[in-house]
């Protein structure tokens, strides 16, 4: 990897060819960027100052000795193809067009352009730089919106404040040179890492179709992965707990699949590898280089992950966070623990299942234990470290029955240990959780207690908020304590938490418990904000609430806990 500062001229070699990978997703600027980039060239022609304009990355690709290289444009698309355009309308306003082609054209074939763009705005690109002329152009594309911008706004005063020279001489940009076996997301996520990320399954796309594979393109990547604005919006959900898009997701959980399948016999250096997120696209080509020969642009491995993609999209929905839970075993349940809970290293075995199980009985057995053992897990407060581990081993071993899931989790190490009854009723009795772990519990617990008999149900777990029914400023409305120690320990168990369906005002937060139920002038209370909720409703009527009402509650979730979470 080389860096430095570069000139247009340097960045515009004309005896090179820039291409904008054949696949890449279409220019996007709009009026925004233009006017800002129209007041930045404003600027730099008056100033006759060296301007930087942001970073460029170029990566050399592999050519034969006689003709021009190649460098893929890994970084800049936007602004390199706004500055050919811009440069276009400028020296065609100023009859410069010869200079130009000087810039912006081949040395050996002065009619081919040195940034070649991808498929969607190959035609509209090359059609504007070609021209002789300034000319009406009408298009719905934002290249030729982008001209159409251009040339509206330079009119005669602008003009009078551009310099056509000056620019060519004072922009400039930091040029990152990549050799070909350099890592490109790894340099490009470093670089861009507060702003947007390079997405694997973009560099992916980039690596497995080309110009002649078009075909294969269309087949096995465009319906499951852009097939419209609704897919493609999909697929860039970004999680907020770890900043991850769910094609990224998908394509790690892909890979861990396929790594761990035996007939590739990957090393345990490589499967380690292959397990950092931030390495993806890397570990993809090494895959491919090292297991499969060079076959992941095969229509085999395509299709194989089409239909892996299939399977994905049509389980995974953070937007399930706004569905109601459902009560029985089954996918449904696994999402709200994967998104609500946090608990997405659970992803790639749960769709080694989803793929291999098809009966639907024994998926959901399984589900239900996968469930079971999580939830235990929080009660008891164990660690959530030895996760990723555990679910890849999972997928090593072929674990696919809920009989095959309790035989290892027995035989486990003490680490990857499947609480019992009597560490789950110590857990409700004493465990001191964070609120998203709490609510998570009770909403599960919650949900469990319907069916399709039941006359009303549960609300998505987004719209519930956790209380601490004794409050943890309990001393001015709440009487005295008998044990200090064990008042304050006991007010952050499970047994003193309740889900509601609003907050409570802060005038009744921390008031007496006929107040904080009935609620006052300003607020309703728990009456209200729990009603219906079997997990509290049947408390409501107490007169008292204290700590041995606390206990008795903490026993009766355990005994929820232990119909709807099993014990092996």
């Amino acid at each position: 990897m080389e860096a430095g500062k570069r000139t247009i001229r340097e960045v515009f070699n004309r005896g090179r060819n820039l291409e904008i990978p054949f696949f890449q997703r279409q220019y996007v600027w709009d009026e925004k960027e233009w006017e800002r980039f129209l007041d930045d060239m404003e600027q730099i022609s008056t100033s006759k100052k060296p301007y930087f304009l942001g970073s460029v990355i170029l990566k050399q690709q592999q050519t034969p000795s006689n003709s021009d290289e190649r460098r893929t444009v890994v970084d800049g698309q936007q602004r390199l193809t706004t500055l050919n355009i811009f440069f276009k309308v400028l020296c065609l306003k100023e009859d410069l067009n010869s200079d130009f082609q000087q810039v912006f054209k081949k040395q050996r074939k002065p009619h081919d352009n040195i940034l070649i763009h991808n498929r969607h705005d190959i035609s509209s690109f090359n059609k504007i730089l070609n021209l002789e002329k300034l000319e009406d152009i009408t298009s719905s594309d934002q290249i030729t919106k982008a001209y159409n911008f251009f040339k509206e706004k330079i009119d005669n005063t602008r003009l009078a404040h551009l310099d056509i020279f000056n620019l060519l001489d004072n922009i400039v940009f930091v040029g990152i040179d990549l050799s070909y076996d350099d890592n490109e997301q790894l340099i490009f996520d470093t670089i861009n890492s507060l702003g947007v990320r390079l997405t694997t399954a973009e560099l992916l796309k980039n690596y497995l179709f080309n110009a002649d594979t078009i075909q294969n393109y269309e087949n096995y990547w465009q319906p499951i992965f852009e097939k419209d604005k609704d897919t493609i919006a999909y697929w860039d959900t970004e999680l907020h707990t770890n900043k991850r898009t769910l094609s990224d997701i998908f394509l790690f959980s892909y890979l861990q699949i396929k790594s761990n399948e035996s007939n590739f016999s990957v090393t345990p250096s490589d499967k380690a590898d292959f397990f950092k997120v931030e390495d993806l696209f890397q570990s993809f080509k090494t895959f491919n280089q090292r297991y499969l020969k060079h076959k992941l642009q095969s229509e085999e491995s395509l299709a194989e992950i089409k239909e892996y993609a299939e399977i994905f999209k049509a389980n995974f929905h953070y937007e399930s966070l706004n569905d109601t839970t459902p009560p029985h075993n089954g996918i449904a349940r696994i999402q709200t623990i994967i998104f609500a809970l946090d608990t997405t290293t659970l992803i790639p075995y749960v769709l080694y299942i989803l793929k291999n199980v098809i009966d639907i009985k024994t998926q959901n057995e399984l589900f239900g234990l996968i469930e079971s053992y999580i939830m235990r897990r929080i009660v008891t407060r164990e660690s959530t470290k030895t996760y990723s581990k555990l679910f890849i081993d999972l997928i090593d071993k072929q674990i696919l029955s809920s009989a095959a899931f309790c035989q290892y989790i027995k035989k486990a190490e003490p680490t990857h240990k499947f609480p019992s009854n009597f560490e789950l009723n110590e857990g409700f009795k004493s465990s001191s959780l964070i609120n998203k772990q709490a609510l998570g519990i009770l909403y599960l617990l919650e949900t469990a207690q319907y069916n399709s008999k039941s006359s009303t149900t549960p609300l998505n777990i987004s719209q519930y908020t956790l209380e601490h029914l004794m409050p943890k400023k309990w001393e001015a409305n709440w009487g005295t304590a008998q044990n200090l120690e064990i008042r304050n320990e006991i007010i952050l168990t499970l047994g003193n938490l309740a889900i509601l369906t609003h907050s409570l005002n802060s005038s009744i937060k921390n008031a007496n418990w006929s107040t904080k139920k009935t609620g006052n002038s300003k607020s309703k209370g728990l009456n209200d904000y729990a009603h219906g909720l079997k997990t509290l409703a049947p408390y409501l009527p107490l007169s008292d609430w204290d700590e041995s009402t606390i206990s008795a509650r903490s026993n009766d979730l355990y005994n929820l806990a232990l119909t709807t979470w099993q014990e092996i």
